[in-house]
């Protein structure tokens, strides 16, 4: 008993002598500071130690004359950015089962850096590719790959995208077909034909009588003149259409990038959990050893032991479910870029800022509005249908064509030689009634005009609210990160003084537990907002169809 409490006071008089030295350790300055100073000072390392002070130096955007609310530059983002870690990229890791006091997290191979991008990520050319046995399906390997390369891959592959190009050459065909109206029509007919009469049969030999073979050619040439103007119209509906097409690959494409970063961020996020709760289970083992050693010295309980094997137990199954997350971001993300059945992705940038927007709302709100191809779709839509509202109309009024033809004649064996003849015609044609049909057809047109037009003011409405919801999620999100950036580092100091005073007997388990428990939620925090300032400025550079390099 005297040796325990020796113990006991020896640890005691460490901690003091550790938290006495420096008393601004446990006394962390929380006043509010410049952005541009925080943000230069604090330069996070997500290996569960202290915060790196090693700066990236890749610049990201280029700086402004003038800032707003802030003073944003390229230099504060790449102070803030998070350098890559070693533990970030898991492969395939197999689900782990729930750790027994004294066993090690559960963890995967590395994966190796990406280079290039490989040929083999690229799908199968037939698109009927029908997979019809196991390994055929069996994921093979996981390719990590970067932000860029997982939209040149979309790019490449992604179907939707392909099914917006051939649209686009459809539509291409049915101008063609249009202008072919600008040209005459030129046909040519010939026959062979024989023939021969029915005769009697008199008991004579059979003799071939009225037999006949004759020749038959002819050539004709045809022009409609006038139209009333349904063959221009149909041009202009048909080039219209080319643009309506022109217009929906560019938002396909556009809307394919915004998909991709979200799948990309997702699976940076589905990362950082994954290592944030391996991080908490490393910690919860600490916290274990260090009740299990307090409790053979006798001056802890078994109380407290139990405690941290609980701790221990709940982060293991948060990793497992974290780890199942990371699976279904890597398959989401694969099938976004249709990649080969056998292959798996894995993200191999560090969770980082992606980027600064410079300019200010008003700016971003005009910019929008001149760049968005949804509202240049309505407005060729109510082209489309002003050329087609004269294509009806012009069924009321009168048309002119124009023909010739050239045809020859030859009876074989009839003693006369080959006979020929032309003709030339003009015809004019007017509809005097047909029920009312064209006009109601008019009038179908000038409603679908109407309706684009309410549908223009409709999207220019919810082209503005995206980009204010955009750019205020931005803002605010910048806000978080340093807020969030403050918290972990206070909740890393917060976590070794708990452990500092456990060990000496002065603190409870409990402190340790919530110690922990506010680190790995710090930790989540700060990965939360920086993925979130990622996703708005995303859907920011979405919202005006103006993406800015990464």
């Amino acid at each position: 008993m005297k040796q325990q409490l020796c113990n006991g006071l020896w640890l005691s008089l460490s901690v003091v002598m550790t938290i006495a030295q420096p008393v601004e350790a446990d006394t962390i300055q929380s006043t509010p500071v410049d952005k541009n100073t925080f943000l230069r000072q604090h330069n996070i390392s997500y290996d569960s130690s202290l915060l790196s002070l090693t700066p990236t130096t890749e610049p990201v955007g280029t700086a402004a004359s003038s800032l707003q609310k802030g003073g944003l530059t390229a230099e504060i983002m790449a102070q803030n950015n998070v350098p890559p870690t070693d533990n970030r990229n898991i492969v395939v890791p197999t689900v782990p089962t729930p750790a027994t006091p004294g066993t090690a997290a559960p963890t995967a191979p590395e994966v190796r850096p990406p280079a290039q991008t490989p040929n083999y990520l690229n799908p199968s050319p037939n698109p009927l590719q029908f997979p019809t046995r196991p390994e055929e399906v069996r994921i093979q390997g996981t390719q990590p790959i970067t932000f860029q390369q997982a939209l040149e891959l979309a790019q490449r592959n992604n179907r939707q995208l392909q099914v917006a190009r051939l649209n686009l050459e459809r539509s291409r065909a049915a101008l063609r077909e249009a202008q072919a109206a600008l040209l005459p029509n030129a046909s040519l007919n010939a026959g062979l034909n024989r023939s021969q009469s029915a005769q009697p049969n008199q008991g004579f030999p059979e003799q071939e009588a009225g037999a006949s073979t004759v020749f038959n050619g002819t050539a004709q040439l045809s022009y409609d003149i006038y139209t009333s103007g349904e063959r221009s119209s149909r041009i202009r509906a048909a080039e219209e259409q080319i643009r309506l097409n022109e217009l929906q690959l560019e938002q396909t494409a556009q809307q394919l990038r915004l998909d991709v970063a979200n799948d990309y961020y997702n699976l940076q996020a589905a990362d950082e959990l994954v290592r944030i709760n391996q991080s908490a289970v490393t910690n919860a083992q600490a916290s274990l050893r260090d009740a299990q050693a307090l409790e053979q010295a006798g001056v802890g309980t078994r109380f407290d032991v139990l405690r941290s094997e609980v701790q221990l137990a709940n982060a293991t199954q948060e990793l497992t479910n974290a780890l199942s997350q990371q699976q279904n971001s890597r398959r989401q993300l694969a099938a976004r870029l249709s990649l080969a059945q056998s292959v798996s992705l894995a993200a191999a940038e560090p969770v980082q800022i992606a980027g600064l927007w410079n300019l200010p709302l008003e700016d971003s709100i005009v910019l929008a509005f001149r760049n968005r191809a949804e509202l240049q779709q309505q407005l060729a839509q109510r082209n489309i249908s002003e050329a087609q509202r004269r294509i009806a109309l012009s069924q009321l009024g009168p048309r002119v064509s124009v023909s010739t033809n050239y045809n020859v004649l030859d009876v074989f064996d009839d003693g006369s030689g080959l006979a020929d003849g032309y003709s030339l015609g003009a015809n004019v044609s007017l509809n005097l009634y047909d029920g009312g049909a064209a006009r109601a057809r008019a009038r179908q047109e000038e409603a679908n005009i109407a309706i684009a037009e309410t549908n223009f003011a409709d999207t220019r409405n919810q082209v503005r609210f995206e980009v204010e919801e955009a750019y205020n999620t931005l803002q605010s999100n910048l806000a978080n990160i340093q807020t969030a950036s403050v918290a972990l580092e206070q909740a890393r100091e917060a976590l070794r003084l708990a452990r500092l005073r456990f060990q000496a007997g002065v603190g409870t388990q409990t402190e340790v537990i919530d110690a922990e428990n506010d680190l790995t939620n710090a930790e989540g925090n700060r990965v939360t907002a920086i993925l979130d300032y990622n996703r708005a400025l995303a859907r920011l550079q979405r919202a005006i169809s103006s993406g800015q390099p990464r």
